[in-house]
């Protein structure tokens, strides 16, 4: 009998320069494996001892043209390692008035993109500032990224591997692009089985007005290689402030072309120099949530 082929667990980084891939890779990898090993060691232990899984997508270099110092990192992720989860002062931090506050401008700015202007933070601009230009492919920069995550996808497709493939914040975007690309443009046969969207902003309507597909109609919007996905949005979050895919997706699933779309809310416990930052994807993986399903994805395809 011939043994299964072993999964591909492919991750995608969000905007901001982040260390070279292989360093963030490490460390995105311990996260992924300490959140499995919360809910199952078992499982855990058999990730673990299969590093030729996993593969991170790096692009911002690409993109920002530097690198993020790990050491800076470093202190955060490993307080991060060693915390069991989110406490009774993080949830209430994630709930705070302000954060609220700040969320529901957001929403409206999404809605009524003309407000924008008086209400966006310096931060707010700069991710504004990112996204358009991924979405002009400014210098083909935005086709040189999608190209990054199309060669471990084919490889994997060609080896007749389940996938996994995980987009945390613009990162789950560059991975829409490229699946839709992948199944309308280029035919490309293969399917992801768990489309994994971590602090996605695929719900805001500026983000969906952009997407590869958004000018087409009826099945053609979507791309048809994705079995399942699962949405996960950290309460707290002013990325993924709009985090119900089921709903916004729906004809998605109504056209058969996903078998499931699954919303989840966390609460994050990761801290930089103090700061409760729920949009980080060290927090998302260490979560018990992500770790159970991914723990899931595993044990059905392994």
């Amino acid at each position: 009998m011939n043994p299964k082929p072993l999964p591909s667990i492919i991750f995608v980084p969000g905007m901001k320069p982040k260390p070279a891939p292989d360093v963030h890779g490490e460390q995105v990898w311990r996260c992924l494996v300490e959140g499995v090993r919360r809910v199952d060691e078992h499982i855990a232990d058999s990730i673990a001892a299969n590093t030729g899984c996993f593969e991170l997508t790096g692009w911002t270099y690409l993109f920002y043209n530097e690198t993020r110092d790990i050491a800076l990192d470093m202190p955060s992720i490993e307080t991060a390692l060693q915390t069991e989860g989110p406490s009774e002062a993080d949830r209430i931090e994630a709930r705070m008035w302000r954060t609220r506050l700040k969320q529901l401008s957001y929403l409206l700015g999404d809605v009524l993109p003309f407000l924008i202007p008086h209400f966006a933070d310096e931060n707010m601009q700069i991710t504004l500032g990112d996204v358009r230009r991924y979405r002009r492919n400014d210098d083909n920069i935005g086709r040189s990224i999608r190209r990054n995550l199309r060669a471990p996808l084919l490889r994997a497709w060609h080896a007749d591997r389940p996938v996994l493939l995980i987009g945390h914040s613009l990162g789950s975007v560059i991975a829409w692009d490229t699946l839709w690309e992948l199944s309308r443009v280029d035919g490309v046969g293969g399917h992801v089985d768990i489309f994994m969207t971590l602090g996605s902003p695929l719900g805001q309507r500026v983000i969906q007005r952009a997407l590869k597909g958004s000018k087409e109609h009826g099945r053609r919007r979507y791309p048809d290689n994705i079995r399942h996905w699962i949405n996960l949005a950290a309460i707290g979050e002013l990325t993924a402030i709009d985090h119900r895919m089921a709903r916004d997706y729906a004809p998605m699933r109504a056209a058969g072309l996903v078998e499931s779309i699954d919303d989840y809310r966390i609460y994050s416990h990761y801290r930089q120099d103090g700061e409760l930052l729920v949009h980080s994807e060290y927090g998302y993986l260490l979560s018990e949530t992500t770790g159970q399903l991914i723990a899931d994805f595993w044990s059905r395809y392994y």
